[in-house]
């Protein structure tokens, strides 16, 4: 199953030490009030989330695979549903109502820092970039909007 593209309020402190950071990447987080979006873990590519995809019935999403949920066990802890997270992959038409609510998020976020967790398509529409599975991008929240601070890249658990 998904980790339920979710708000996850995490501490940051059990991130793995193979993830690629600079020490001032590492500083930006430990500082607090960051958001960090994440793509979700490797999922079965055989199958795709349907149009009548409920976070509620893993049946009708497109679910992790084993390598993924072994990921999603090690790095999250509760998850709290927000639709605004979902993918509109195949309804585009949600696009500006979901990014325009995750941003309003990202941008007025303040305190510890916050995890998002979604899908390629809702990062890219959201910052541009495309994340690859499993990987963090951190943001900065800016008074409304935000910057991107760096990125997290996972470890290669293939080779482990």
């Amino acid at each position: 199953m998904l980790p339920r593209a979710g708000v996850l309020a995490l501490a940051l402190v059990a991130l793995p030490a193979q993830a690629q950071a600079s020490e001032a990447l590492w500083a930006l987080l430990k500082s607090g009030g960051q958001v960090v979006i994440m793509r979700h873990a490797a999922t079965d590519s055989t199958a795709g989330d349907r149009d009548t995809m409920r976070l509620e019935d893993c049946s009708t999403q497109r679910n992790l695979s084993p390598l993924g949920r072994d990921t999603a066990t090690l790095a999250l802890g509760m998850a709290n549903p927000w639709l605004p997270l979902n993918s509109f992959f195949r309804n585009r038409d949600r696009e500006p109502g979901q990014t325009g609510a995750a941003r309003e998020l990202v941008g007025r976020h303040r305190g510890g820092t916050l995890v998002l967790v979604t899908h390629q398509v809702s990062i890219a529409a959201r910052t541009g970039l495309y994340p690859a599975e499993g990987e963090m991008i951190i943001l900065t929240p800016r008074g409304g909007d935000f910057t991107v601070g760096g990125r997290l890249k996972p470890p290669d658990v293939t080779q482990n």
